[in-house]
C-alpha cells in the first residue's frame, strides 16, 4: 500500500475539516453499548470482571477515560514521545531522546485535547474515523458493503457517501456503530494495519494478532484524525503566506508606471502624486485581484499549476524512495542464508517451503514483506546483548547463565533452546517467558547494539550470511547490523518517520520551491503590467525545475538512510 503525499496535501488542503457537534449533557459512552464498553477497556488494557453488569462496565470506563484518553501520552513509550513531537515539528532537546519524564513534559506543551472533547467527539464517530484512511481503503469499503462509488471518484465524495450510509451500515450487519468493532477494518490486510501504526509511530502490539492489530488502530484512530487535521490546516496557512509572498514578490519588481497599468487595467483607481510607497501598499491592498480576472488570471493559474506540479514531484521522489527502499531489501535478503530466510518466515507464521531451494525461500519472503511480526521466537534473542541472555538464562535457572567465560553465541543457543523447550510445554511457564520477553525488548530496543564488541557484531552478521568487511569500524559494523535487524524484523514497512512529519515535509517542500522561484524572479525581472502573467509563470517554472532537482536529491537522501 502506498500514500501519494502530494495527493493527501491536496485533499487535506481542500477539504474543510466536521466539527463536531457540542453537547453538554452525559459523556459518549453513556449511550454505548455494553459490548463496546466491553470492546473499549479491551482495547486499552484495563481488567474487568466477566459476567459484569452494564453500570459496573460504565464506571470502569468512567475512571479510565482521562488516562486512557485524555492524557494517553503517559503510558507511551520513548519512540511514541519522540514520533509525536517529530510530527508537531518539535526538535527534541538533546539528551533527552531517551529521558521517558522529560519527553512527556514537552508533549504537554503541544497536547490540546482533553477528556471531554475526546467525549464530545464520540458522539459522532462516522465524522472522523474515515479521515486516515487511503482512497484505495474507503473505495474497498463501499464495494464490501455495495454502495456505488460516486462518479468521478473523489475522496471528499467517497467520505460523504460513507458517513451518510453509515448508521445503515452497521444496523444491516447488526454492528454497534458508536465504538465501532473489527466490522469496520474487515477489507484491511494485516499489513495495513501494521502499517497504519508504523507510519504513526504506535508500537506494533507483541506477540501480534489481527484482533490485536485492530485494537490498537482503533484505539489511535480518533488523534491520527485530529493531527492529520491539525497539519492540513497549518500548510493552509503557509499556501496563504506564500501566495502573499510571490504577490510582494511581483509588485516589488514592477516601476511605477507598471503599478498604475496594472490598477487601470483592474479599475483601480490611483490618487494623483501617489509615491513608490504608496503605490506598493495600493496594490497589496488590491492583491486579490492578481489571483482574479483580467492580467493576472493566467497568473493565477500559473501559481496553481506550479503547485500541483512541484507537489507531483514530491510525489514522485517519495515513491521513488520506497521503490528504492524495496530494491534495498531485495539486496540484502539476498544476502541471506536459507536459515535467516526461514526465521523470517517463522516468525511471521508463514510455513516454510518443505525443502524449498533458498529461491524459493526469497520468492516467500519478498511475498510477506510487509506482513507483521506474529509474536515471539527463538528470533527474538537474536538482538540481545551477553548480560541480557545472562539475566533470562538465570530466571530459567540454566546452569550457563553462571558459566565462566561464556561466549555470547553460547548463551544464544542456550536461550533458544530454553525457548523452544517453554513453548513446547505451554501452560504458565510460557506465559512468564513471553511476559520477560516483553519486558525485556521494549527496554532493549533503543540501545540494541550499542554495547557490543566487533566479534559479536561480525558473528550476528555471520549468521545472516552478510559478508563482513575486513578491518571494518565498529560504526560501521553497528550500522550494519541494524540495517538486517530492522529488515528482519519490519521487512520493508521500517518506520523512517510518522506519516504526519511527511505531509508536513511535502507542504514545506512545495511551499519551498514556489519561494525559491519567485525570490529568484523578482531579481532578474522588471516587467510591464501586461507581462505580469509571463513573469510569474516564469517564476514558478524556475521553482518546479528546482522542485525535481531537489527531488532526486530527496530521494538520493533517503536511500542513504536505508
Amino acid at each position: 500500500m502506498k500514500f501519494s503525499w502530494s495527493t493527501i496535501l491536496v485533499l487535506a488542503l481542500a477539504t474543510e475539516g466536521t466539527v463536531a457537534s457540542t453537547w453538554f449533557g452525559k459523556a459518549a459512552y453513556n449511550k454505548w453499548h455494553e459490548t463496546e464498553l466491553e470492546r473499549w477497556l479491551s482495547d486499552n488494557n484495563v481488567p474487568y470482571p466477566t459476567p459484569a453488569d452494564r453500570k459496573d462496565l460504565e464506571n470502569l470506563v468512567k475512571n479510565n477515560w482521562n488516562a486512557k484518553v485524555g492524557e494517553p501520552y503517559n503510558e507511551w513509550d520513548s519512540a511514541q514521545l519522540n514520533s509525536y513531537l517529530k510530527s508537531k515539528g518539535h526538535e527534541v532537546k538533546k539528551g533527552t531522546e531517551a529521558n521517558k519524564e522529560s519527553l512527556i513534559s514537552q508533549v504537554k506543551n503541544y497536547w490540546t485535547d482533553t477528556a471531554d472533547t475526546a467525549s464530545d467527539s464520540y458522539h459522532n464517530v462516522k465524522d472522523w474515523v474515515f479521515d486516515s484512511w487511503t482512497d484505495s481503503q474507503l473505495k474497498s469499503f463501499l464495494d464490501k458493503h455495495g454502495i456505488p462509488a460516486p462518479q468521478p471518484r473523489k475522496r471528499d465524495t467517497m467520505l460523504a457517501t460513507i458517513r451518510e450510509n453509515y448508521e445503515s451500515i452497521a444496523k444491516k450487519l447488526d454492528e454497534t456503530a458508536h465504538y465501532p468493532g473489527n466490522w469496520l477494518y474487515e477489507t484491511w490486510t494485516e499489513s495495513d494495519l501494521k502499517e497504519f501504526l508504523d507510519e504513526r509511530g504506535v508500537p506494533v502490539p507483541q506477540p501480534t494478532t489481527r484482533d490485536k492489530l485492530i485494537a490498537s488502530v482503533r484505539r489511535n484512530a480518533r488523534l491520527a484524525s485530529s493531527n492529520m487535521k491539525e497539519t492540513s490546516a497549518s500548510a493552509s496557512s503557509s499556501a496563504q503566506a506564500v501566495k502573499e509572498s510571490l504577490s510582494d514578490a511581483l509588485f516589488d519588481s514592477w516601476s511605477d508606471s507598471d503599478i498604475k497599468a496594472w490598477a487601470d487595467k483592474n479599475g483601480i483607481k490611483v490618487p494623483q502624486g501617489s509615491k513608490r510607497n504608496e503605490l506598493l501598499a495600493l496594490a497589496r491592498k488590491h492583491r486579490s485581484s492578481l489571483y482574479g480576472d483580467n492580467v493576472a488570471s493566467s497568473a493565477s493559474s500559473a501559481f496553481g499549476a506550479a503547485t500541483s506540479k512541484a507537489g507531483n514531484q514530491f510525489a514522485a521522489a517519495t515513491d521513488d524512495a520506497s521503490l528504492k527502499a524495496e530494491d534495498l531489501f531485495n539486496s540484502a535478503i539476498g544476502t541471506w542464508s536459507e536459515s535467516r530466510l526461514k526465521a523470517f518466515l517463522d516468525a511471521r507464521g508463514i510455513p516454510v517451503p518443505q525443502g524449498g531451494k533458498k529461491d524459493e525461500l526469497l520468492a516467500t519472503v519478498r511475498l510477506n514483506k510487509h506482513k507483521a511480526s506474529s509474536g515471539w521466537s527463538a528470533s527474538t534473542f537474536d538482538t540481545w546483548t551477553t548480560e541480557n541472555l545472562k539475566k533470562w538464562l538465570a530466571t530459567q535457572n540454566n546452569k550457563a547463565a553462571n558459566k565462566a567465560g561464556a561466549t555470547r553465541e553460547e548463551l544464544l543457543s542456550q536461550a533458544q533452546v530454553a525457548y523452544a523447550s517453554a513453548s513446547k510445554t505451554g501452560g504458565t511457564g510460557y506465559a512468564s517467558v513471553t511476559s520477560y520477553l516483553a519486558a525485556a525488548t521494549d527496554a532493549a530496543k533503543d540501545s540494541t547494539f550499542d554495547t557490543w564488541s566487533d566479534s559479536d557484531l561480525k558473528s550476528y552478521l555471520d549468521s545472516y550470511g552478510v559478508p563482513v568487511p575486513q578491518n571494518g569500524k565498529t560504526d560501521e559494523l553497528k550500522a550494519m547490523a541494524r540495517r538486517n535487524a530492522n529488515y528482519f524484523r519490519y521487512g520493508t514497512s521500517t518506520p523512517q518517520g510518522t506519516i504526519f512529519a511527511r505531509l508536513q515535509a511535502s507542504a514545506q517542500w512545495v511551499l519551498d520551491q514556489l519561494k525559491i522561484g519567485a525570490a529568484s524572479g523578482r531579481k532578474e525581472a522588471s516587467y510591464q503590467g501586461e507581462k505580469a502573467a509571463d513573469y510569474v509563470k516564469e517564476g514558478v517554472t524556475a521553482a518546479t525545475n528546482r522542485a525535481g532537482e531537489q527531488a532526486q536529491k530527496a530521494g538520493d537522501r533517503i536511500k542513504e538512510e536505508l
